[in-house]
């Protein structure tokens, strides 16, 4: 059996999405795809535009078999911890062969050179990786400079698809997994491109290629799709860049008022921070002393999340690091919780979002190799698994009714809760 593994946010799914899902399977011969997918929270540091299970759906219905969750402890950190829960979740089910994701170079060769100097470390990148940080330089920053000492191909390092790349092949090697990296060069937008593509139209204003036929999918970012729904353009704009299978739950959620905005947990966020400012912030994940300052500083300024990021906003700290350790604030995420994860290997479980019916097999593989259990029912989960494996498990629970607690602010309706949503079935 060949199984392919995604790691993918799908905030929203959108054409590049299933257009990595159809080209990883030909590439692979895979029989199944396992998606491993950040839950209601995403790696930039904010909320998914749409809730874990509705883009469980999207993606099952685009091609994917079976859809876990990353919990939010790896879903929000930084690329290394992002890449090593995912990694050690795909690797302990003990049936997939390939992990694919997408890179803006589309070759793994330059990734795997990075990856090896990173973690062998030789003693020439060593001495200027301690000479720049003696210099005061942030270590993203020195960790570039050194690697270019050393002659590896740094300018890869400016793409996020290139870095989370380098992170999954550092993963897999220290874990000594047999899982094998394949990466697909990225397609249509840049991934910080906050427009959409243009949309060719024949002379009757409908969508079309050359000679009338119909134009191909439209590779807009799943930036651009989420500024176009911010600035509330109807889904309609939106067919030519998304997948027809996945539009009318877009449409549904949207008639529903559950789209959410990074400004939709201000209030909490405030109250938050308000309640810990004697103490400061240090022991949440990634936030440095430095930091924990400055909000503390500049918490009287405050108006709403997305102008607080910019706010503290510096030289050395970028928006994606601020907003990341906000929103660790906001969901009480403590460094501790990160250490205590390591112990004990990342991922002593597999939640399940959903799975298609024709995946049977692939359920049964799991089941009979996999070194973690399948969770379907968090309420019965909790009574059987380790003590550590239950504090992460009711960390998601808790992020989730945060999640759910906002959406139904925004709707007047009661907030959902976890332990009653059912997994998707296809």
């Amino acid at each position: 059996m060949t199984v392919n593994g995604i790691v993918a946010e799908y905030n929203p799914f959108h054409n590049g999405h299933k257009y990595q899902l159809e080209e990883s399977g030909r590439l692979t011969g895979a029989d199944y795809t396992v998606v491993v997918m950040s839950g209601n929270f995403v790696q930039r540091g904010v909320p998914a535009l749409l809730d874990k299970h509705t883009r469980a759906e999207m993606a099952l219905r685009c091609g994917a078999d079976l859809v876990l969750e990353l919990p939010a402890l790896y879903a929000t950190a930084s690329a290394e911890y992002f890449a090593a829960g995912a990694v050690a979740l795909l690797d302990s089910l003990g049936v997939v062969t390939h992990l694919c994701f997408g890179s803006e170079c589309g070759e793994t060769e330059p990734l795997f050179q990075i990856a090896r100097c990173l973690s062998q470390e030789p003693e020439a990148y060593r001495i200027v990786l301690r000479q720049c940080l003696k210099q005061g330089l942030p270590y993203p920053n020195a960790r570039e400079r050194a690697l270019a000492a050393i002659h590896a191909p740094v300018s890869l390092l400016g793409s996020p698809n290139n870095i989370l790349g380098v992170e999954y092949i550092r993963a897999l090697q220290n874990r000594g997994s047999k899982i094998l990296p394949v990466t697909i060069k990225r397609q249509g937008a840049d991934y910080h491109e906050e427009s959409l593509c243009t949309v060719r139209t024949d002379a009757r204003g409908e969508a079309s290629g050359p000679e009338n036929i119909p134009a191909p999918p439209q590779l807009s970012s799943a930036l651009a799709i989420r500024r176009a729904l911010y600035r509330g353009e109807e889904p309609d704009l939106l067919f030519p860049h998304m997948p027809q299978e996945v539009l009318s739950l877009l449409q549904s959620r949207l008639q529903e008022g559950r789209i959410v905005r990074p400004n939709d947990f201000s209030s909490a966020l405030y109250y938050k921070m308000l309640l810990e400012r004697e103490s400061g912030y240090e022991k949440y994940l990634d936030v440095s002393s430095d930091l924990s300052d400055r909000i503390r500083n500049r918490l009287d300024a405050f108006t709403d999340f997305e102008s607080f990021c910019h706010l503290l906003k510096s030289k050395e700290l970028t928006y994606t690091r601020i907003s990341r350790c906000l929103l660790h604030i906001l969901l009480q995420i403590e460094q501790s919780r990160m250490e205590a994860a390591k112990a004990i290997d990342y991922a002593p479980y597999a939640r399940v979002l959903g799975f298609r019916k024709a995946a049977a097999p692939l359920l049964d593989a799991i089941n009979t190799v996999s070194s973690i259990p399948l969770v379907t029912k968090p309420a019965q989960a909790q009574k059987s698994l380790p003590a550590d494996a239950v504090t992460l498990l009711r960390q998601d629970i808790l992020v989730s009714a945060i999640y759910q607690s906002t959406i139904a602010t925004r709707t007047g309706r009661a907030a959902i809760n976890e332990y009653t949503i059912p997994m998707v079935i296809l």
